[in-house]
């Protein structure tokens, strides 16, 4: 079992008066993570106790009264831990964290995780505010696969490309392997795990039937179908630009509920919508957003293509999604924007954050970079330096450019 990054941030955080909230998709870890806190708080000999509310028993007690969570706190004159796996099933998990916070917050820290349901309710960025910090959870890292599959040694070795930059590695092929791996099956820890390919296939249609399918009913959605189809569709179009009116009119479904059904796989944490970057210049595109998948693995059994990089007509579409990981594991989503003009001319990606502005050009192929294309961007912002990004060629920067 290994250790996710996001581990040490919530064991900087058990000291904190604010509630511990970890977000993300099913599947992707929550509750061993929770279970990794657990041993680390009894090695701390700090009082803890793990309560997984899918116990009837449990749950019927909490639900009768959010006070009877005393009942299973150990006896002690240190402040417990209390770590709440699918908090979700309560009638009313909001006012239960409210009331434990606003009462009991110098006797219990808690850490809970939910599923979609529970951030989708109003009540819970209402009520909760300045009660808890949120921790998203996404799917594996490129270097949290590399050590999930057993491969430490080959995450020594990209660490050494990083830091050496005249290093040549003599196992570059091996990591360009993996590399190619991690965007075909993406980064589920039980997808990784699973050393055969077909098992990998099965697994992520498990996980798109099932999974996803426990997300629409827990969600309230009345059009399983359409639903479905429309997530279909934002998976065949990622990095693009999404058009509300037209998605209605290929499903034939009113507007509203085309952004009801984007906004509940965004609170499902299966797509992230980036929006554009601007500064009140008249002729940028400041409307619509571009849609990307948080796991390639998930993207590729939506669109049933589990072929090798070198089969795919969508490679530069999937490298491009797999960027956008890239940066969603280093600066979260909200930082990370696109640049278009009314007239088409665009740049992928423009992160700002910390006072610092970047901008990326994503290309599959070294070939396609034509720096002259910019022009108007650089023009328009000579302040912000812009990179390309390519992942063809593969050498020894690839990991130096992208990590």
């Amino acid at each position: 079992m290994i250790s996710r990054k996001i581990l040490e941030d919530l064991k900087a955080h058990l000291p904190k008066k604010q509630f511990s909230i970890i977000t993300g998709a099913r599947q992707t870890g929550k509750s061993t993570l929770l279970r990794q806190l657990e041993d680390y708080c009894k090695e701390e000999n700090s009082p803890v106790v793990f309560l997984n509310l899918e116990n009837r028993t449990i749950l019927t007690d909490l639900n009768d009264n959010p006070l009877n969570i005393f009942k299973f706190i150990p006896e002690t004159e240190k402040r417990a831990v209390a770590l709440i796996d699918e908090i979700q099933y309560l009638d009313d998990p909001s006012n239960f964290l409210k009331l434990i916070y606003d009462e009991h917050s110098e006797q219990i820290k808690i850490i809970a995780t939910g599923s979609s349901a529970f951030y989708i309710d109003n009540l819970f960025r209402d009520s909760l505010a300045g009660r808890k910090k949120l921790f998203q959870l996404f799917t594996c890292s490129f270097d949290e696969h590399l050590m999930l599959s057993g491969k430490s040694d080959l995450l020594e070795e990209m660490s050494r490309l990083i830091r050496k930059t005249d290093y040549k590695s003599p196992r570059i092929d091996y990591l360009r392997i993996e590399w190619e791996e991690y965007l075909i099956y993406g980064g589920y820890p039980a997808v990784i795990t699973e050393t055969e390919k077909e098992g990998k296939i099965e697994l992520l249609r498990e996980i798109r039937d099932s999974f996803v399918k426990r997300d629409i009913l827990e969600s309230g959605v009345r059009n399983e179908n359409v639903f479905y189809n429309l997530f279909r569709i934002l998976a065949g179009q990622t990095g693009g630009l999404v058009n509300i009116n037209e998605l209605s009119s290929t499903l034939r479904i009113k507007n509203d509920t085309i952004v009801s059904y984007i906004n509940i796989l965004q609170k499902c944490f299966h797509i992230a919508m980036v929006r554009p970057f601007y500064r009140n210049i008249r002729n940028e595109l400041v409307k619509m957003p571009k849609v990307f998948l948080l796991d390639t693995g998930l993207r590729n059994s939506l669109l049933n293509n589990f072929l090798p990089l070198s089969e795919r007509i969508d490679r530069g579409e999937l490298w491009e999604n797999a960027f956008f990981r890239l940066l969603a594991d280093k600066h979260g989503t909200d930082p990370v924007h696109f640049w278009r003009t009314a007239s088409g001319n665009e740049i992928d990606f423009v992160l700002s954050e910390s006072g610092r502005t970047q901008a990326f050009e994503i290309k599959y192929d070294k070939n396609q970079v034509k720096e002259s294309k910019y022009r108007l961007f650089n023009e328009a912002y000579p302040e912000i330096p812009l990179h390309f990004i390519w992942m063809y060629p593969f050498d020894h920067d690839f990991f130096r450019r992208t990590f």
